[in-house]
């Protein structure tokens, strides 16, 4: 692997923080520069264009896609992209004041953009235009399985056909735009790939919480932490009007991709974990098996959590045509924080 020291200071660098902070600080900030970039690219083409959020100029026939889940998703769209470019500034100013090294991935900005009406032309770290995309976030949150306690339990996917293959989840030129099937599901996976994305942030910040050593270091994960459970439970609610059968034709079957299919989940299959609108985490067996079960997020299992993440991320194709030096980068970054031990 590639030495770290090439884009960071060592962790013996790292100012008035500890080592292990510094370094969990530093995958964060590389997770929420991440996270920006493809939010950022969501927003150009489906969210609301103002100068609060680095845009384009908007795609009506995909914001019209969006629109058929909620009626406010390019202002949701927006609100996260802003949430997320905040979290970035913030998390780098720190480092900074603390006399370590801010994170900066710009030289990893060489991806594509998408050639749809409303996207900038510039180079991206993601991308959004052949995902696989695990679904299984939302039977887990459904059951009263818990896999910090269950690591080999497995979850069904609400949209198998996501879990499979490489699908766009923005317009990957105007021949996307039609037709209405198409762009409609290309919307639908853009909604399952948002919650995705924010449930990984959900976990992630409490189980690296449990690794910060100092207590201002503590209270930045526990505040920004809660905000992208936030997002997830918005995120949440909206996939589930893409398959619910009462808004959106059901089954909804890509005409351009015949295997990716949008059931009505409270039909097909079925069942409470399946069903639309329950969008509240199922208590759980939480510590152990021996007290009640509990409603909480999770996974929260510390070991491994910010490497688990990283491959999350690989695995769903946002990296797909990334250097190598991007992933020794990455890879780095997240072993660096699971490192990291609580000093007494």
């Amino acid at each position: 692997m590639a030495d770290s020291v090439s884009a960071f200071a060592r962790e013996e660098q790292g100012g008035s923080l500890q080592k292990g902070d510094a370094a969990i600080l530093r995958f964060l900030a590389a997770a929420e520069i991440v996270e920006s970039d493809l939010w950022q690219q969501y927003n150009e083409l489906g969210g609301i264009q103002d100068s609060e959020v680095p845009g384009g100029s908007g795609n009506p026939e995909y914001t019209a896609a969006l629109k058929n889940l909620d009626g406010d998703m390019d202002q949701y769209i927006h609100d996260n992209t802003d949430d997320e470019f905040s979290h970035w500034f913030f998390i780098n100013a720190y480092l900074e004041s603390k006399g370590a090294e801010a994170v900066d991935l710009d030289r990893f900005r060489i991806l594509p953009s998408s050639k749809a009406t409303g996207a900038q032309q510039i180079g991206r770290l993601t991308n959004l235009m052949h995902l696989t995309v695990d679904t299984s976030w939302y039977t887990r949150y459904r059951s009263a399985h818990n896999p910090d306690l269950e690591p080999g339990f497995s979850f069904p996917q609400a949209v198998p056909g996501l879990a499979k293959g490489q699908h766009p989840a923005i317009p990957r030129n105007d021949s996307d735009l039609m037709p209405q099937d198409h762009i409609q599901a290309i919307a639908n996976t853009a909604g399952f790939h948002f919650a995705f994305i924010e449930q990984g942030g959900t976990s992630l910040y409490p189980s690296l919480a449990q690794r910060v050593t100092d207590g201002e270091v503590l209270q930045i994960l526990l505040s920004i932490g809660p905000t992208e459970t936030a997002h997830f439970q918005t995120w949440h609610d909206k996939a589930g009007n893409g398959v619910n059968g009462s808004i959106l034709p059901s089954p909804l079957i890509d005409p351009n991709d015949p295997t990716l299919v949008f059931p009505n989940l409270n039909t097909n299959p079925g069942g409470p974990l399946f069903q639309t609108n329950l969008i509240m985490p199922e208590p759980c067996s939480f510590l152990s098996r021996k007290f009640p079960r509990c409603s909480i997020i999770r996974p929260t299992q510390t070991n491994g959590a910010a490497m688990g993440a990283a491959k999350a991320l690989t695995a769903d194709g946002l990296f797909i045509g990334q250097s190598k030096d991007f992933f020794e980068l990455v890879l780095d970054l997240a072993a660096d924080a699971d490192r990291a031990k609580r000093e007494s």
